[in-house]
């Protein structure tokens, strides 16, 4: 089972307008938590977990591009044989919250 929280603001252009909070599911990350605007560009992400350094890095990368443009860069990474990965858990986090949005 995926544990979803998705928090909505009443905002003005530009800032953040949806957050959620992930709990991933195979990885070292314990919980993924993503901020977007109305426009479905990614203000920030926050990996609880998981290796430090790599997390980080993926962040920084997927701030400010869209929610499509990270889910097909990111989706289906693989770690160690898992099947999935934090980077691949983030895609699915994102498409949560894009399904989400559109209720």
């Amino acid at each position: 089972m995926i544990f979803i929280n998705l928090i909505w603001y009443n905002t003005v252009r530009g800032d953040i307008v949806a957050k959620i909070e992930f709990t991933p599911k195979g990885v070292c990350s314990s919980k993924i938590i993503v901020s977007c605007d109305e426009n479905d560009v990614i203000k920030d992400v926050k990996f609880i977990g998981g290796c430090p350094g790599n997390t980080m890095g993926v962040s920084i990368l997927c701030k400010g591009k869209t929610i499509d443009e990270v889910i097909n860069k990111l989706e289906g990474i693989d770690c160690r044989n898992r099947k999935t990965s934090c980077p691949d858990q983030l895609a699915q986090a994102l498409k949560e919250l894009k399904k989400e949005k559109v209720k």
